[in-house]
């Protein structure tokens, strides 16, 4: 087993790196095996970052998801909150302080409602939160992505730029 074999590459942007200059140090010293580890390693990385990228949108959609999920249960939570308080209006009907209870209970259905609508809204911006920071971060990958894809064209460009012969093979 030679040292490259046994050799854990890294991800990320190093790996990244990595794979790009053993890539490029094995076209130039014409070796294939470490060329083709170098674009192994590279291929390793940027499938990592996209591997990364999947794992985001996925917690995206769960916190979408759950986002829904909670939407759902207010409604449900408000509309037995409203089903009891019509309860209550119809037991103090018969009751002589039927209007004070009656402003009471509308009350409390009033501070539900606004209740579960701010935990509804707090969860739509935490959803909107995440996705932004998604979106960061897919734009962030894509500009290093590109950096890299221009260092490496330097790196290559110099390469054979400093050994023109290479190109003749």
């Amino acid at each position: 087993m030679t040292d490259s074999e046994t050799e854990k590459t890294s991800g990320g942007l190093a790996g990244k790196l990595a794979g790009k200059a053993k890539e490029t140090a094995g076209k130039i010293l014409d070796n294939d095996d470490l060329a083709r580890e170098g674009r192994l390693q590279g291929a390793q990385s940027e499938s990592e970052a996209e591997a990364a990228g999947h794992a985001a949108e996925a917690r995206q959609r769960d916190a979408e998801a759950e986002l829904e999920n909670e939407k759902v249960e207010t409604r449900a939570e408000r509309d037995r909150l409203r089903a009891e308080v019509q309860e209550e209006r119809e037991d103090i009907a018969a009751e002589s302080e039927q209007d004070r209870v009656e402003q009471s209970a509308d009350s409390q259905v009033e501070k539900a409602v606004a209740q579960a609508d701010a935990e509804r809204q707090a969860e739509v911006v935490k959803a909107n939160r995440q996705e932004q920071q998604a979106e960061r971060e897919r734009e962030a990958e894509g500009k290093l992505a590109d950096k890299l894809e221009q260092e490496a064209s330097r790196a290559e460009a110099k390469a054979d730029a400093t050994d023109p012969k290479e190109d003749e093979r």
